[in-house]
């Protein structure tokens, strides 16, 4: 297997036991949607840990044989990503960043990293994303993923690697 052409100081690894305290900061920091909630800030927190808990339960039970990653840069977590290595597909079910480290280009060099694999196993890489969220709707875009198909409030995208592109297309 070829090397991941990663930017410097990008590294992915296997998410550990002792990630936990780093993925829960990371939840909290990406529900800004539940941080607008009126009411107590103890309240707040509490919805906010149930949906971390019922997200891990939710990929465990729909996608046992799921793989938990550790962006990190410079040997420091930054973010996120879990794979789902199907019979046919590979399914980037979740990746998430710092709001520190967004915008820097690295969910971009990620997801090729995964687009390399994909290749190398040579099955499509697919994900869902929010209608939303138009920003990783033009990232996915620009990376050659595709509109699969739509089931509110999600779009199913798919990027096929070269060859599967040139046997879909005849």
């Amino acid at each position: 297997m070829r090397k991941l052409n990663l930017p410097d100081g990008l590294h992915i690894r296997p998410s550990r036991p002792s990630d936990r305290p780093f993925l829960e900061q990371l939840h909290h920091a990406t529900r800004e949607d539940l941080q607008l909630i009126q009411g107590e800030k103890e309240l707040i927190e509490s919805v906010i840990e149930m949906q971390f808990k019922a997200q891990n339960q939710g990929y465990g039970d729909q996608f046992p044989n799921a793989m938990y990653f550790i962006i990190e840069k410079h040997h420091e977590a930054i973010g996120k990503a879990t794979l789902d290595f199907g019979h046919n597909e590979i399914r980037l079910l979740d990746i998430a960043f710092l709001p520190q480290a967004r915008r820097h280009g690295f969910g971009k060099a990620i997801i090729q990293s995964f687009q390399m694999a994909a290749t190398q196993a040579c099955a499509p890489l697919s994900l869902t994303v929010l209608k939303d969220n138009l920003a990783a709707q033009r990232l996915y875009l620009s990376l050659g993923f595709r509109v699969d198909s739509f089931q509110e409030p999600y779009y199913f995208m798919a990027w096929y690697p070269p060859i599967q592109r040139a046997m879909s297309a005849g």
